[in-house]
């Protein structure tokens, strides 16, 4: 996937690779080999359609280098098995790792893309099995494929729910013990974190972070040194689109993201945290 700009809209995200990583990540390329933070996460990170994300607001506002890892629909799977960007957040002198959903992620059921996280690669012998009824060939995505097998059966996929779970708090352990002690979780959604059943949300496919609940984050917290929620305001979720950068044909698209207000309200929440940290 190409982030370089988007057409017509008077924005470039100047893509740029760190090391050995074969990711492109949000530029202007900063420098580590100067004191910085390290900002982990998918596309709220990244800040897509967005001309200063919150890590760039941070910075700012801490007069210190921040580095945006973010990565549009990323997920666990793009960084834990990247050597070069977990080496550069175990150098930090703090990584905030935004909460990515379990969806983005290779389990026992099925294959993600290694760096595009969103892409469906293939379905496991297992999943197979489990939904025989299925033709896993007619996906490219996975929340495609997963809204399909929960219209055929809550039932079934309640299995698989739990196979991401599973699969998404091993693989954090993993990131985090990557990292290292200095590292801070962070919550970024429309919907507050909680305990509630996946299967009584109006739209449970729609919810971000996907499948993630309280008791997840909670097991996490021993090995980070805080867990950050931010669920925007009405006031800045009613900002909508404004002052976001966009073409015609993704006019559908923006109103998805989290919006410049929203930003604004993590980099508050997040500033005198890390001030107190670094």
């Amino acid at each position: 996937m190409k982030h370089e700009n988007i057409e017509g809209a008077g924005l470039t995200y100047a893509p740029c690779r760190y090391g050995m990583s074969r990711i492109l990540f949000r530029g202007p390329k900063r420098r580590l080999d100067t004191p910085y933070v390290a900002f982990v996460g998918g596309t709220e990170t990244f800040g897509k359609f967005i001309d200063r994300p919150f890590p760039a607001l941070i910075e700012r506002e801490i007069g210190r280098t921040c580095v945006n890892f973010g990565t549009v629909n990323g997920g666990v799977d793009a960084f834990v098995n990247d050597p070069t960007i977990m080496a550069a957040c175990h150098d930090a002198q703090l990584t905030v790792v935004q909460i990515m959903g379990a969806n983005f992620l290779s389990n026992r059921f099925y294959f993600v893309h290694p760096r595009r996280n969103d892409r469906f690669l293939r379905a496991s012998t297992v999943l197979q099995a489990i939904y025989s009824d299925v033709d896993f060939s007619d996906f490219t995505f996975t929340r495609h494929m997963l809204g399909r097998l929960l219209e055929l059966s809550p039932e079934r996929f309640d299995i698989v729910v739990h196979e991401l779970r599973e699969a998404w708090v091993a693989r954090m352990r993993n990131m985090l013990g990557q990292i290292g002690t200095k590292s801070v979780l962070l919550w970024f959604g429309r919907e507050k974190m909680s305990n509630d059943p996946w299967n009584t949300k109006a739209r449970p496919l729609q919810a971000d972070p996907l499948f993630i609940t309280e008791s997840m984050i909670n097991e996490l917290r021993p090995m980070v040194l805080d867990v950050v929620t931010v669920t925007p305001s009405e006031i800045a979720l009613r900002q909508g689109t404004k002052g976001m950068y966009f073409s015609g044909v993704q006019e559908k698209a923006a109103p998805e993201m989290l919006g410049v207000a929203c930003h604004s309200e993590v980099s508050s929440a997040l500033v005198p945290i890390i001030r107190n940290l670094i």
